[in-house]
């Protein structure tokens, strides 16, 4: 209704879109999409469509940052495979490339204007509940991507999407299966565990042990590869000393400002549809019917409650709240400027139906004083040259950059200095070492082979560098010495560990040859335990849970070692099925859950499916 158009549109679309910025990542290949010329060799073909190897290349250095972000900025980032990342990365491109396929031979499609909705719609591009296109562009940069690649991305994205959850969306079960399944899930179990410790000082590791494991692990131990680089840093704030605002210039600005104040009008209707049951001309009849009982002098608000079909605004009597020019239809926006205070408008058709309009009240424009909009006034005008100039020496840095062999003359030219970063690797690091654009350039050939200056790299909106590197250490073998002490910690856990194991494993196997006491203060006994019971570790659950249930009152014994070493000997007494039926909604929810999982199957059974028919080359 009338009310609800002065409200945001919310499309079902932004719902989809909450998670999608950290789904992007964690998919395999998909910066590779949008790489451009260069390398025209082919990694391989899908059906008659190329991948090529400059695509390959990139999808294996994104899932290779994605694995060192994984394992943190310790990780040698030389131990990783560079075979198994490659073949990693290419069956994730194959992979894409035949949901695309799947997705255009089931014909669907995904419209500009609908993508327009996804962006302006996605919470992390807004400020203040409202699509920015500066934070649009900030975000999209950060994850690497222009407009345009954003874009295509996100329209491939949800094509795949539409497919994935048009078969997963038709999983179904029996009504079998989700009774089964609440049996199992409502089940409890009774049991007792015994936990064998970790006794690190019990175990001897001597120096001979050291540089054995030493010398049989010499790959694990290098150092890392590191750069250390120049860098100058342009930054736009910078140039705000440099510009100057004259006063005639701030008084301008601010009559500009104050001529674009518009009143607000509070008004209040009463609506009668069109369409339904009613035509046009009934509709107007009806409206006419009311406009004659104001006429003879009834409420207007309590003909609104009981007449008007805006359930927005009815119930408060068609108050529609102060609003200024462009919010309504026009045809109604023209009657209400043409009223005056407390006046009601003849019958007024708009696309909604037939209307009968008061205005309530007028709001005039509060007109700030120049002196509170002074400081705002003059930081709007200088951002605007500053602006400029940050557009002009950000044309001349990367002019200099590219003429020069360092950044000395760079920097003089700019008045900029000359800095030095710490060293990282290729996992990147604090302050500039985090940029993801910085790391690309870092590590590019141009970069650190061929020891030229990098371009302007964006790191915000306000702040470019331009990189060089200035020290390249290559990974080196780490002495014995050096890693003696994580040794020495690591055979020690180790071997504790195993020594638990087997005196665990030995105690359960005189458990159940009745050899052992399975009670005693040693056992910690838990009743109708569940599958996600509080106080128990998940691993002494999940191995629980798939002991055999007890015959003729004999327990069951298993063990499993936890992850800080630790052995649990554990003794299952008894398994009790839920007792009675199992109520509707916690059906309901399991029935929602099994059919996604079975959808989640078919999905999959569909990918095997397109590769099994796909004509798929490597080269």
């Amino acid at each position: 209704m009338l009310q609800n158009i002065r409200d945001n549109s919310q499309g079902w679309i932004a719902k989809t879109i909450i998670g999608l910025i950290i789904a992007l990542l964690a998919l395999t290949g998909v910066e590779a999409i949008f790489t451009g010329g260069g390398n025209t060799q082919n990694a391989a073909k899908v059906n008659g469509e190329a991948i090529s190897q400059n695509e390959l290349n990139q999808a294996v250095e994104m899932q290779r940052r994605q694995l060192l972000q994984q394992l943190g900025q310790d990780f040698d980032a030389s131990l990783l495979d560079e075979n198994l990342l490659r073949q990693s990365a290419l069956k994730g491109l194959i992979e894409r490339s035949l949901l695309m396929q799947g997705a255009a031979d089931a014909k669907f499609a995904f419209s500009q204007p609908a993508l327009d909705q996804v962006i302006v719609q996605t919470p992390e591009f807004q400020v203040d509940g409202r699509f920015n296109a500066e934070r649009f562009d900030q975000v999209i940069r950060q994850l690497g991507y222009t407009r345009m690649q954003f874009r295509q991305m996100l329209e491939q994205e949800m094509l795949i999407g539409q497919l994935r959850a048009g078969l997963a969306g038709s999983g179904f079960v029996t009504d079998e299966e989700v009774d089964a399944f609440a049996r199992l899930e409502k089940q409890t179990r009774d049991f007792a565990t015994r936990t064998l410790k970790v006794d690190s000082s019990s175990v001897q590791v001597s120096d001979d042990d050291i540089k054995a494991y030493y010398d049989a692990q010499m790959a694990q131990f290098m150092s890392p590869e590191q750069v250390v680089l120049e860098y100058v840093e342009l930054k736009k704030e910078a140039f705000f000393s440099q510009v100057e605002v004259s006063e005639e210039e701030l008084k301008n600005a601010y009559e500009a400002e104050i001529a674009n104040l518009a009143e607000q009008r509070q008004a209040a209707h009463i609506l009668i549809e069109v369409g339904g049951d009613l035509s046009d001309d009934q509709a107007k009849a009806r409206i006419e019917e009311v406009q004659k009982r104001l006429q003879q002098g009834e409420d207007f608000a309590t003909l609104a409650k009981e007449f008007s079909q805006d359930p927005g605004s009815a119930e408060e009597g068609g108050d529609l709240g102060y609003a200024g020019k462009g919010v309504y239809d026009p045809a109604f926006e023209d009657a209400l400027y043409a009223l005056k205070e407390n006046q009601v408008s003849a019958p007024v058709r708009s696309e909604f139906g037939w209307h009968l309009i008061k205005l309530l009240g007028v709001q005039a424009p509060e007109v700030p004083s120049f002196a509170s909009l002074k400081e705002k006034l003059e930081r709007d005008l200088k951002s605007q040259r500053v602006e400029q100039r940050f557009v002009e020496a950000t044309k001349q840095l990367e002019d200099a950059a590219f003429e020069s062999s360092d950044l000395a003359q760079p920097a003089q030219e700019l008045g900029l200095e000359v800095q030095t970063s710490p060293a990282f690797g290729r996992d990147g690091g604090a302050g500039l070492a985090s940029n993801r654009q910085v790391l690309q350039a870092a590590f590019s050939q141009e970069v650190l082979e061929d020891g030229s200056n990098s371009g302007a790299i964006e790191l915000d909106p306000s702040t470019l560098v331009v990189i060089r590197v200035k020290e390249h250490r290559k990974p080196e073998q780490l002495s014995l010495e050096q890693v003696a002490d994580s040794i020495r910690e690591q055979l020690t856990q180790s071997r504790a560990s195993e020594a638990a194991k087997a005196a665990g494993e030995a105690l359960i196997s005189e458990l159940r040859d009745g050899k052992a006491q399975s009670e005693g203060e040693d056992w910690q006994v838990v009743e109708a335990a569940t599958r996600n019971q509080d106080g128990v570790d998940p691993a002494v659950l999940q191995t629980l849970f798939r002991m055999p249930k007890p015959v003729e009152g004999t327990p069951e014994f298993a063990g499993v070692t936890l992850s800080n070493g630790d052995f649990v000997a554990i003794r299952l007494n008894g398994v009790s099925e839920p007792e009675g039926a199992v109520a509707e909604d916690e059906k309901a929810m399991y029935r929602r859950f099994l059919a996604s999982r079975s959808g989640q199957q078919d999905f999959a059974a569909f990918r095997r499916q397109l590769e099994s028919k796909a004509d798929i080359e490597r080269f």
